[in-house]
Formats: structure tokens, sequence, C-alpha cells
């Protein structure tokens, strides 16, 4: 295979991964066959065998590429950051616009599926570990009051757990989206020296 077949070989498959991200996060994932995704796609069953061997990976890789693209534009927005509580919100509240696009059916197809939870289990984990490394810097850059990062940390991890697992939104029935705004909201306002 020739550089140039597979640059496009390579773009096509982005081209399917963005499409099938673009359909699962507007209806979900759960009730859909392969033969259903395939002629949304207007492509061949062979064509997402080639993404992946079965429907469970391919859940598994559209799920990773997803998270892999949002983790992406969020820190591209947490670049532009200036200050320890514009940085912490400003992370908080992206992550929060990257979940957005995603239907209720699609959070709870998640929550639903073994694979799917797995990844939003370990990007909602290193999310929080972010969040950790924020809040220190800004502990040591003395922009925040002095708080123990790794507590503060772990409250923020068990909020996200709990917005990942859907129970903030059966508590509150807040989206996934809004109870990132509103974390931010909270822990900025509660940091703040």
């Amino acid at each position: 295979m020739t550089r140039a077949e597979t640059r496009r070989t390579t773009a096509r498959r982005a081209q399917l991964f963005d499409q099938l991200v673009e359909l699962f996060l507007a209806e979900g994932f759960a009730h859909l066959t392969l033969d259903d995704v395939a002629a949304r796609l207007h492509c061949s069953k062979s064509t997402l065998y080639a993404l992946a061997e079965n429907k469970d990976r391919l859940v598994y890789a559209v799920t990773v590429h997803f998270f892999r693209g949002a983790t992406e534009r969020v820190e591209a927005e947490l670049a532009r950051g200036e200050g320890a509580e514009a940085r912490i919100r400003t992370y908080l509240e992206a992550v929060g616009r990257q979940l957005e696009p995603a239907s209720a059916r699609f959070m709870e197809d998640i929550a639903r599926t073994p694979v799917a939870r797995e990844v939003y289990e370990r990007n909602t984990r290193m999310a929080a570990d972010r969040v950790r490394m924020l809040i220190s810097e800004g502990v040591e850059s003395g922009d925040l009051r002095d708080v123990h990062a790794a507590f503060a940390a772990d409250v923020v991890a068990s909020v996200m757990v709990r917005i990942q697992q859907r129970q903030v939104a059966e508590a509150t029935g807040l989206a996934d989206a809004q109870a990132y705004r509103e974390l931010a909201a909270l822990l900025t306002r509660g940091l703040t020296a």
C-alpha cells in the first residue's frame, strides 16, 4: 500500500469513527444492530468489521474515539486559561461542553454497557487526577486557599463518578454537562483565596 493509500484509509477510518460518534451521541447505541449502523453510515458491514470484530469492540472503539477527541479539546481550552481558579473552572466547564451533544440515551447506554462504562470510568479517573493537579498547582502558587489538594480532588472525583454513573442525573435531574458546570462553580467558589 502506498503512502497516499494509507493516508486515505486512515482518513476514511477517522471519518467513519466521527460519524459513529455523532450517531451514538444523538441516538445511543444499545438498540442499534450492525446492520442498522451500516445502513445509517451508508457503508457495508464488512467496513464496520474492518473497524472492529464485533459490536462490543465497535462500541468500545467509538467510545475511546469520543473521549480521546473530547480530552484533546478540553486540554486545548485549558491551555488558554490563566490563574488557578479560572483553569479549574475552564477545565470542568470544558468537560461539560464535551458532554453536551450526548443524548440521555447515549449516557444510559454507556452506563449499562460494560465496555463503554469502563472507558468512561477511566476517563473520569484521569479527569479527577487532572483536577487534583490543577488544585495542587493553585495552592502552591497561592492562587487558591490552602486546602488539602488530594482531599479536594477526592471529593471532585466522587462527584464525577456519581455523574458518570448517572446518580447525579437521577437525584437532581441535571444532565451530565450541566452537572459539570455546577461542580465547576461550587469548586472554584469554595477554593478561592
